[in-house]
């Protein structure tokens, strides 16, 4: 099914399709959740090609699935490996989404204005602590759920004050906006 392409039928139009290419079941979870709240095309692909990504595999998954020229590509990855956010910035057909030092990080936005350099591990363990119950890596809780939609904002906020790439920061809120746009011009 090489370059299958959608169409509208006529008088209507497409809404585009967002693709997110991510390294974890985290931001697969992360992701899935995302999907369920806004009830938009998303297709996710996860963990199956890792930090080896680049355009030829992303069009290789493109083409087994119908798409579209106003297709959005997102790339949901950590950005605490230098050499992966490199390879992942060459990708240009595709908007970068990091998070440093992990996608953990995103989460405790939703809590707090962290802006000191931190850990995997601290983001971890403020989640588990806030939530007044184990954080587990690749699934979203209940609580954490009602966090991340009640809060969604604010962390959004929080984000744009950090410095991209930099630890701590996340440019996640760059796909809620696109989300919060497509579900309004639906």
């Amino acid at each position: 099914m090489a370059n299958s392409k959608r169409t509208a039928s006529k008088g209507k139009r497409i809404n585009p399709k967002f693709w997110v290419f991510c390294e974890g079941k985290t931001e697969k979870a992360y992701v899935c959740f995302l999907r369920s709240r806004y009830r938009l095309p998303i297709e996710i692909i996860p963990q199956i090609i890792g930090s080896n990504i680049d355009e030829r595999i992303i069009n290789k998954h493109k083409d087994k699935k119908l798409s579209h020229e106003k297709d959005v590509i997102f790339l949901l990855y950590d950005a605490d490996v230098p050499e992966v956010l490199q390879r992942l910035r060459n990708i240009r057909e595709a908007e970068l989404l990091v998070s440093n030092p992990s996608i953990e990080y995103w989460f405790f936005l939703h809590y707090k204005n962290h802006v000191t350099q931190t850990t995997e591990e601290m983001c971890i363990k403020e989640l588990s602590n806030r939530n007044r119950n184990e954080y587990k890596k690749g699934y979203i809780d209940d609580k954490l759920k009602q966090h991340l939609n009640e809060k969604q904002s604010e962390a959004c906020s929080r984000a744009k004050k950090t410095e991209l790439y930099n630890n701590p920061s996340s440019n996640v809120y760059i796909f809620i906006e696109k989300l919060e746009k497509a579900k309004k011009s639906k």
